[in-house]
């Protein structure tokens, strides 16, 4: 590969990128290319001259590109993708054997080797998200040599790197819609063509069958940022008296109605609230609601007519307002997906929320990603799901 562009890290950073780190960022480096184009290849170098790995550059919101091999060798070619998309398959196979769930992830970026596009499996059809111009520039081959495996009939893909929301089918057989797939034995409806988001996160998986088989049975439930209610499905199916489901966005109420219909669930038995969610949190206080278990999976940021919400400043001041609506030995699921600190600040944020409070509380389970969203142990920052069953004493 003699076009590579090469250039020198800065020696505090070289240690790091010898050992792994794959994330491209040019501040690291001590000269930026200013004739550098999106997808060109990028060869680092130390002060020597020594090669250390090479990568694309592609810009994105995390960086400036992705680092693929430490193999002077090797080269992006059909062979070298064909054997990370190979080896990323085999890594899930017990989850292609688990007859009670049928959608997750089946390619994770720089976790299986090559950051800057993920697949996602639903009932043999893929969703391809690609956050780069340059990584799709791979488009084509990736998609032939997904398109090659017996497991896919087709191929639907989200472009990241454009500012509206852009979402296509691209190869094989289209689905029919709702597609339902199944997760730990429940039915959900998911939707492959319908802007950023297809119905249900499918890193939560996890947190969903420990709140069905442990946290649920005879409980008064409160699912906050609710979505389309997938945490209501899975706490019914454990058991749960009842669910209140409450999220801003109007077509949360027919979503969500959809999922507890495709499970045979009458939605006029729970209750499903379209409004803004910190607004309810006042009207449970003063109306002196209680809940049994309240899940809390707010986004990194969100933005109503009148409260803005920022995960990193605001999450403390969020969950005091959920302990006071928090029944006596009830449970509390605070989660977060923001990328910015890791679970040890996470848990210092919690702390935090108790200060003012008279109760304390136990951390009783830790969750972070599932097994098939593959993290690379050498960018700690990718696991970036962070989610805390919190007990309170009374």
């Amino acid at each position: 590969m003699n076009n590579s562009i090469k250039v020198k890290v800065f020696p505090k950073f070289t240690k790091g990128y010898k050992e792994g780190y794959p994330l491209i960022l040019k501040e690291r480096m001590e000269k930026w290319p200013k004739e550098i184009q999106e997808g060109d290849i990028v060869d680092l170098i130390d002060t020597n001259g020594h090669f250390i790995a090479r990568g694309y550059h592609g810009k994105q919101n995390k960086g400036d590109g992705w680092l693929f091999t430490w193999d002077k060798k090797v080269e992006l070619d059909e062979t070298f993708f064909t054997n990370l998309i190979t080896a990323a398959m085999e890594k899930r196979q017990f989850l292609f054997a688990d007859e009670s769930t049928n959608a997750f992830r089946i390619f994770n970026g720089e976790g299986d080797g090559f950051g800057g596009f993920t697949a996602d499996y639903y009932d043999g059809f893929l969703v391809i998200q690609w956050y780069s111009v340059s990584v799709y520039s791979f488009q084509k081959m990736i998609l032939e040599i997904f398109l090659s495996l017996p497991e896919i009939k087709g191929i639907y893909e989200k472009r990241r790197f454009q500012e509206d929301k852009q979402d296509d089918f691209v190869a094989g057989k289209e689905a029919t819609f709702p597609l339902i797939i199944k997760e730990n034995g429940i039915n959900y409806a998911t939707y492959l063509d319908d802007g950023w988001m297809t119905g249900i996160f499918l890193d939560q998986r996890d947190v969903r069958r420990r709140i069905s088989e442990d946290y649920a049975v005879s409980k008064n439930v409160l699912n906050t940022f609710s979505y389309t209610g997938a945490f209501s499905v899975a706490a019914l199916f454990g058991g749960a008296s009842k669910t209140t489901s409450v999220d801003v966005a109007g077509r949360s109420l027919s979503k969500t109605k959809e999922q507890l219909e495709v499970n045979g669930l009458d939605p006029s038995e729970q209750a499903i609230i379209v409004e803004d969610v910190f607004h309810y949190f006042k009207y449970a206080a003063r109306k002196q609601l209680t809940f049994d278990l309240v899940v809390v999976d707010p986004p990194s940021f969100a933005r109503t007519k009148k409260v803005t919400f920022r995960a990193a400043k605001d999450y403390p001041a969020m969950l005091r307002e959920i302990i006071d609506i928090t029944a006596p030995n009830g449970t509390i699921i605070a989660s977060t997906n923001y990328a910015g600190f890791g679970m040890k600040a996470f848990k210092k944020l919690i702390a935090e929320a108790f200060q003012t409070s008279d109760r304390t509380y136990k951390i009783v389970e830790t969750h972070s990603l599932p097994a098939d969203f593959t993290v690379n142990k050498n960018f700690p920052e990718g696991n970036y799901l962070k989610v805390l069953f919190l007990t309170l004493d009374i």
